[in-house]
Parts: structure tokens; C-alpha cells; sequence
């Protein structure tokens, strides 16, 4: 079954190794109308972190990748202010209920940039926006980090979940 163009982009940049196609992906990003709140400041732009471990077998984070396509267009600085640990299972194969609870205090501070985001606006990058649970668990950290505003740019939404019918 065919996917949608974009799903098909971030399929490949997640999974099929095509790194290139985060740079292009961050292009068409920085060319989204963006909100007063971060027009005419100069944000942070923070990726949201994958696991060491997912991080170690594709090469790269794609939010890093999406993260600095964006942030070369527009002239804002990319820093990686979180981690995220744990081990759960991807949030692909979880239903929406699950989700939340898969990312329940799996972000902390890097205590080494923490200082560095205190009353700034940060713009927070992700490959795709399903639930918002991933992003409101990163936002949560980012905030009791001090930062002023967050504003979630993602190259795509997916659709909602449906459960299938077997049969």
C-alpha cells in the first residue's frame, strides 16, 4: 500500500538511511509560516532526542538532521539540550493510549547547555507529530529547564490511529 508523499520522506530518513533527505525535509520546514512568538526573536532550535541505541544503529537522530536543515535556512542555532533515556518500545507500534505513558520522564537536561536555554524561546523539531505525546514530554523538560516559550515544528502529522480489523 502506498503512503502519503511525506510519510514516504520520513520512512526513508527514519529507516532507510537516507540521511540527505534532512536537509531538504529542515528546507521545506523553514518555509512554514512561523508564529509571532518566534518572529523577530532569535529561538533555539532543539531537536527532539532519540535513544543512544536507535541513535547507534542508524548513524544520526533525524530531528537533528531535520533540526539543522531548518536552522541553516533561517540563521537560528541548533542545540541539543535533551536526552532521552530508556529503552520502550518505539511509539510506531503503540496504540495513542500507550503513548503517553512511553515517554513518561524518559527526557532530561543536559546539565552541561541547561544555563544556556533559560528564558529563551526554543523551537522544538521532530520528524512527526502523532499523539503529542513525545512532544509534550520534551516540552515539559524544556520548561522546568526555564525556557520562555516552545513551539513544535514537525515535517509531518500522521493520521489518526485505526484500529484494523482482522478478518
Amino acid at each position: 500500500m502506498l503512503e502519503s508523499p511525506a510519510s514516504e520522506l520520513v520512512h526513508a530518513l527514519k529507516y532507510g538511511g537516507w540521511h540527505e533527505l534532512g536537509d531538504e525535509m529542515g528546507a521545506a520546514m523553514a518555509r512554514l509560516r512561523m508564529p509571532t512568538e518566534v518572529i523577530g526573536s532569535e529561538p533555539l532550535v532543539v531537536p527532539v532526542p532519540t535513544t543512544e541505541r536507535r541513535k547507534r544503529r542508524r548513524g544520526y537522530n533525524q530531528a537533528t538532521l531535520l533540526a539543522r536543515g531548518l536552522a541553516r535556512r533561517v540563521g537560528w542555532p541548533v542545540l541539543e539540550v535533551l536526552k532521552r533515556g530508556g529503552e520502550g518500545p518505539t511509539q510506531v507500534v503503540l496504540h495513542p493510549s500507550q503513548r503517553k505513558a512511553n515517554v513518561r520522564d524518559v527526557f532530561t537536561a543536559r546539565r552541561a547547555v541547561s544555563p544556556r536555554v533559560r528564558d529563551a524561546r526554543v523551537v522544538l523539531v521532530d520528524d512527526v507529530l502523532t499523539t503529542g505525546s513525545t512532544a509534550g514530554a520534551a516540552a515539559t523538560v524544556l520548561i522546568r529547564m526555564g525556557v520562555r516559550t516552545v513551539t513544535l515544528i514537525t515535517f509531518a502529522r500522521a493520521l489518526p490511529f485505526r484500529q484494523r480489523r482482522a478478518g
